[in-house]
Order: structure tokens, then sequence, then C-alpha cells
């Protein structure tokens, strides 16, 4: 645990003209514990050197956005990332020698080795890594990795994630990670069971298989189901928000709580204590 954690956490938001960035940025408005300190927005962006809560939509937050990742990294104490699977990789390297030792990083979308590239930054920082920051969500996954380890193999597993038509990846990060939630319950490995796609004269299904399948359209945040169904009767598991608030609350509570952690890699059940 740190020795000199201080009274009020300053929160670095990387991708801070985003969906999330935003609702971040709004949400430290009113937190006691935490306060802005830096917003860091793409070098394509136009609206460098702007007040980030004008620049989002929000009232002023006297915080100017800033491309610079490297120098926002030793004016804060902890970095919240919803951007680019290579801006958090950049991020995660560039905290060696600086002031800022934790990231909490939401970003999806990561290929096998840039996954791997961020993940081998955690012996040096302290990393928090989630599909989704939501309390409801997080619980969720602990219920399927629960009854997934119940259920022997002769239960489909189905997940279904809707979300918004802005969103480029998918199945989405949550859909993945509760996936993940599902394999570990029966003790295999996710990249060897999961069926993303069943396109074709021939896609029956087969035991033991981890199937996907990914909605998008209007404005949905995010609903995501888990069914799991027998011959003879189905459990389903879900979630839906209802507001971007949620993520952004429960990202901000993992910042905080990072901020006393030591090095090593973390999830959102760490911080639930899930």
């Amino acid at each position: 645990m740190s020795c000199c954690v201080p009274d009020v956490i300053n929160i670095g938001v990387l991708g801070a003209e985003g969906r999330m960035g935003a609702a971040i940025i709004l949400a430290l408005k009113s937190q006691p514990e935490a306060r802005l300190s830096v917003a860091i927005t793409s070098p394509r962006s136009n609206n460098i050197g702007i007040d980030a809560g004008v620049a989002v939509g929000i009232s002023e937050c006297d915080v100017n956005l800033t491309a610079d990742i490297q120098t926002g990294l030793d004016i804060c104490d902890v970095m919240i990332d919803f951007s680019s699977p290579e801006a958090a990789i950049d991020a995660a390297l560039g905290m060696h020698e600086t002031r800022c030792r934790s990231l909490i990083t939401g970003t999806t979308g990561y290929t096998e080795t840039e996954e791997a590239a961020l993940l081998a930054a955690s012996g040096s920082i302290t990393l928090l890594k989630s599909g989704n920051f939501s309390l409801g969500v997080n619980l969720l996954e602990a219920l399927v990795e629960t009854a997934s380890s119940k259920l022997g193999p002769d239960w489909d597993i189905e997940i279904l994630d809707m979300h918004h038509r802005h969103k480029v990846d998918a199945p989405s990060g949550t859909a993945i990670m509760l996936g993940q939630a599902a394999a570990k319950g029966r003790n295999v490995e996710l990249s060897k069971t999961q069926i993303l796609s069943r396109r074709g004269p021939r896609v029956a299904r087969e035991e033991g298989q981890i199937g996907f399948a990914a909605l998008r359209g209007g404005g949905i945040i995010g609903d995501h189901e888990v069914r799991l169904a027998s011959e003879l009767e189905m459990i389903t598991l879900g979630h839906s928000a209802f507001d971007r608030s949620v993520f952004a609350e429960g990202a901000i509570r993992a910042a905080i709580w990072a901020a006393s952690q030591p090095g090593g890699l973390y999830s959102m059940r760490d911080v639930l204590g899930v």
C-alpha cells in the first residue's frame, strides 16, 4: 500500500473528447475525492488548447485539452483511459519515471499483440483493466462464472451485446469479459471455445462452445445477456445501462482505489472485493 496518497486524487483523462471522456469530466466536477488535472485528446483534434469542459459540451473545467501524453503523466496521480489501444500502450509505457503510476483503462479492441504489450507494463505500474466499469456488470461477471462452473458442458452458453450505432468493436469488451468469466468457470480457454459467427450452411452447434452475437443500433448505451440453455430449461442473466454516467462513476471509483495499490494487474472485481 502507498504511504503518501493525497487527500484529493489528481486524475488525467486519456480520450477526453470521446463519449466516456466527456462523462468522466462531468462526473469529476461533483467528486470530492478526485479532480481533473489533465485532459488528453488526439493530436488530430481541432480543440487542442480549448477548455476540455467546453470542448465536450459541458461547463468550463479550467483544464485545457492537450495531446501531450508524456507531460500529462507528470501532472496527475492516476490516468483514466478510454481512447485507443495505441494511446493506452503509449501511456502505460510512458509512466516510468513520471508522477503517474496508475492506469485505469476501459479501452477495448486490442489485438493479441497489443494486449500483450499493455499487460507487460503491469509489473512496474498499477494497471486496472476492465471491459466495463459498471458495478452491476461486474457482479454479473461473477454470477456468470459461478453458473458456468456449476452447470455441465451440455448447457450451451450464448452471449448477446447491443450498443449504439457508433461502436466499432464487436463483440464488445463487456461481452468478451463475460465470455472469459464463462470460460473460467469451465476451466477452459475462451480463445479455444468461442464462436464469433455462425454464418454458413453447416453451422450446427458443438458441445462446449461459447457463442457471441453483436447488435448495433440507435443510441443504446449497453445491453448484455448471457443465456445458459439445456434441452429442458434456460437461465438468462443480464444487465442494462440507462446512463453513461454509471461507467464514469465506476472508473473514478476504480481510480481512487488504485491510487493506494502496489504495482500489478487488477480488475473491477478487486475494487469491489467480489
